[in-house]
């Protein structure tokens, strides 16, 4: 059998908390380990539980979900990937979020019917960015540059074009089927790519490529 995805829940709301637990424990492959309502207690339980996933909301007191995603990532390794869940899709916080290291970002309003599967997004090692999130980031804070050089001196060929595929919003699995390689391949490219370029997440590379004019406004490439 494979094992669940452990997943710890963040939010400085009990009802939330509850809500999105009673939702998670729905799935049989999805399990909570444990809740937190603010960011230090969270960090503390990362460093000790190792989940796979971090449920992380942005407003709380103390510790700040900004700030704890940023110690978490820091910490290194493949666990506990974030997914920052938020009433507000404000500039500050999914900008924040995106450079804190965070690999998705979801609206509040948008976690009944999408949490399930985001959980499992982020925990394959994927990124998931609300559409309204991600309208904001590229359109308001990301500006493109005014030429594109589709080049860079530490990325071969197909890492430019993983890239370009993958910041157009394609899955591994639709990377894999375009690019004519296998899924196993294009998870090796990312995590060189990511290296290469001294990111952590799928969602810099996607703010990565936009401000180099490889992908237009609207997810797709540029020609």
């Amino acid at each position: 059998m494979i094992d669940p995805i452990r997943v710890i829940i963040v939010d400085d709301d009990e009802r939330v908390r509850s809500d999105f637990r009673d939702l998670l424990q729905l799935e049989p492959d999805l399990v909570v380990v444990a809740v937190a309502g603010e960011g230090s207690v969270a960090v503390e339980l990362c460093r000790r539980l190792r989940p796979d996933v971090v449920l992380m909301d942005v407003r709380m007191p103390g510790m700040n979900g900004i700030e704890a995603t940023h110690v978490i990532r820091a910490a290194g390794g493949e666990c506990c990937r974030v997914l920052v869940i938020t009433t507000f899709d404000l500039d500050e916080y999914v900008l924040g979020a995106v450079h804190a290291g965070a690999s998705g970002f979801l609206l509040k309003d948008q976690a009944p019917d999408h949490l399930a599967e985001a959980v499992r997004t982020v925990a394959r090692g994927e990124a998931i960015v609300s559409p309204r999130a991600t309208a904001r980031l590229l359109t308001e804070l990301v500006r493109p540059a005014a030429t594109i050089d589709r080049t860079h001196p530490l990325l071969t060929g197909r890492e430019i074009e993983v890239i370009v595929l993958l910041a157009g919003g394609l899955s591994n699995d639709e990377i894999a089927s375009s690019a004519a390689i296998s899924r196993a391949t294009v998870k090796t490219h990312v995590s060189s790519i990511l290296t290469k370029l001294g990111l952590s997440s799928r969602i810099q590379i996607l703010v990565w490529a936009y401000e180099r004019g490889w992908i237009e406004r609207g997810g797709s490439r540029s020609r």
